[in-house]
């Protein structure tokens, strides 16, 4: 059976989440920005789930059409074949997005698709009142451009949600985000990779699972694995695919340190259960004293930024800070990510490159500085 999926992600991130759509052998159809919609198999859903890296979340997509009214978002809907996956007792509350689209009134829309849903299935089960009382299948609608699409979400909790970071520190950076900053980084088993502002580990923790290769998701569950259209073997058969894949004689090695104490504490134990505790060094440090230890290394950080735990002035003092203290890290290849668009007049260097990208809603600056140098 040939089915269509939609997987989201964080803005700026659509390239890595389509690499590894086509890496799975599956068929894109589909590129906007934040999501990518592609064909695959009822396999698909337990794959991608376990598998993709960089998606928030990922979602069955029964179809798409024009929505200028709410007479035509009410014939849309009700024309998708609903019932080939919700059953008669099926409970199946309706949330969603309107963007520049005639349709603007959210909970307008969620009262029409709901409707459609329910005068379709009434129909098809014989009934005046739907019992709702079965399995939940939570429906998305998505409306962009007058354009509609519908769809129900197989993830449940978000995918960034490993299930290694049950306690985090202040502002954590998402899973996702920081997975693709170290994708971007170029880790390599003879470089160590080294973050002096840990927090809770995830930059350090996301770089060891990715050389190691364990699938983000093989440690937690997924709502579609109660939903009858996808087989049970395929879940037992996408974990053990994903447990033979592991490489568990990799040489690569990380740095994860800070200069709170709970921040270590914390991230210790999320690397325990990430299951990359041996490839990690975590302890406590002062950014500003890292030193190269007379080894190739490359920084990949998240420091403290104004609106998120300093002030903007003392974030500001400590980006000119590191940046007369990481000229001592001669050829390291420096990478850090905040929400200053000056930060390179305050470090002193210009970045050699610039990308902008989204710690879920909130846009940042990912700086790149590929050469150690004096600064200009």
């Amino acid at each position: 059976m040939t089915l269509r999926y939609t997987a989201t992600c964080l803005f700026g991130l659509e390239g890595f989440l389509g690499e590894e759509i086509d890496s799975l052998g599956y068929k894109r159809i589909e590129n906007i920005d934040g999501r990518i919609t592609f064909e695959a198999d009822e396999n698909a859903c337990a794959v991608c789930n376990t598998n993709l890296r960089y998606a928030e979340r990922l979602y069955l997509n029964l179809g798409s059409f024009d929505a200028n009214t709410f007479t035509e978002l009410f014939d849309g809907t009700k024309e998708l074949p609903w019932e080939e996956f919700i059953g008669r007792d099926d409970e199946f509350p309706v949330s969603g997005h309107a963007i520049k689209s005639k349709l603007f009134s959210v909970p307008d829309c969620q009262k029409i698709v709901k409707k459609a849903i329910s005068v379709r299935l009434g129909e098809k089960y014989s009934l005046k009142i739907l019992p709702e009382t079965g399995t939940r299948y939570k429906i998305e609608f998505f409306i962009l451009k007058d354009r509609a699409s519908l769809m129900i979400d197989l993830s449940g909790v978000p995918l960034h949600k490993r299930g290694y970071r049950p306690e985090t520190v202040d502002a954590p950076i998402r899973e996702t985000l920081a997975a693709a900053m170290v994708k971007i980084s170029r880790p390599r088993e003879d470089v160590l990779l080294w973050d002096p502002f840990c927090g809770s580990g995830t930059i350090a923790i996301e770089a060891a699972m990715m050389m190691k290769n364990i699938a983000p998701g093989l440690k937690r569950t997924f709502v579609s694995e109660e939903y009858s259209v996808f087989p049970k073997k395929s879940w037992k058969d996408a974990r053990e695919e994903a447990e033979s894949r592991i490489i568990h004689d990799t040489s690569f090695e990380a740095y994860a340190t800070d200069i709170n104490p709970k921040c270590v504490e914390i991230a210790q134990a999320a690397a325990m259960r990430a299951g990359v505790a041996d490839r990690l060094n975590i302890f406590i440090m002062d950014a500003l004293d890292i030193d190269t230890l007379g080894r190739r290394g490359t920084i990949v950080t998240n420091p403290p930024y104004g609106e998120r735990l300093l002030t903007v002035e003392e974030a500001e003092s400590l980006y000119r800070a590191m940046g007369q203290s990481f000229a001592r890290l001669e050829k390291w290849q420096i990478y850090v990510i905040t929400q200053s668009e000056i930060f390179p007049q305050l470090y002193g260097r210009r970045a050699d490159k610039i990308r902008k990208l989204y710690n879920g809603m909130i846009p940042c600056y990912y700086y790149q500085y590929f050469k150690n140098r004096d600064k200009k």
